[in-house]
């Protein structure tokens, strides 16, 4: 099993304790990317990662229920489906070739592509929902360093929104949150 299943395991399983525990009525309250709202937090992973993992590296995910009748499940159904493909290393050693993230090991790929975006989203479901905002303090470092150098790309790509100034002693977490243009 690779370090990145371990990662992605754990990463995964705190947005779905979130996605778990949205109320019914929370999923139209408004999320922390403009015009979204939470159920559209799941939307966005579960429409973009599945074509992407196809595209890259002919992965089929399941398909679970439409986000507008249970979110929860659609993305549980598909997280799942990634955590098969990291748990096994027929799937793991496999190339993953992308016009515009290049070629990689496909465990690589999920682990610089998909993990990060699964911890912020988590984030943000948590803030449209006011559920706990905590994330896993590793896997915070561990993306705030990574992304430091790729700045110019990130706001270039349209990804990100434009940094947050937040105070210099604000603990890494919020630093973050505000380096990917959210309002900690």
């Amino acid at each position: 099993m690779s370090e990145v299943a371990d990662r992605y395991r754990a990463v995964a399983a705190e947005f779905t304790l979130r996605a778990k525990a949205v109320s019914p009525t929370a999923w139209d309250r408004p999320a922390p990317c403009d015009g979204w709202v939470a159920r559209d937090v799941v939307g966005h992973l579960v429409e973009w990662i599945p074509p992407f993992l196809h595209d890259g590296a002919g992965v089929e995910l399941p398909a679970g229920p439409s986000i507008d009748t249970d979110p929860a499940q659609a993305w549980l159904t598909m997280s799942d489906g990634i955590q098969a493909l990291l748990d096994d290393p027929d799937h793991t050693s496999r190339t993953f070739s992308h016009a515009q993230a290049g070629e990689h090991q496909l465990d690589d790929a999920i682990g610089m592509f998909i993990l990060g975006d699964v911890l912020i989203h988590t984030w943000d479901l948590a803030r449209a929902t006011g559920l706990d905002e905590t994330l896993d303090p590793v896997e915070v470092a561990r993306m705030f360093e990574g992304i430091q150098g790729i700045d110019e790309m990130l706001r270039q790509s349209g990804q990100y929104g434009p940094k947050i100034d937040v105070d210099e002693n604000a603990d890494l977490q919020t630093r973050l949150i505000a380096f990917v243009g959210r309002r900690p």
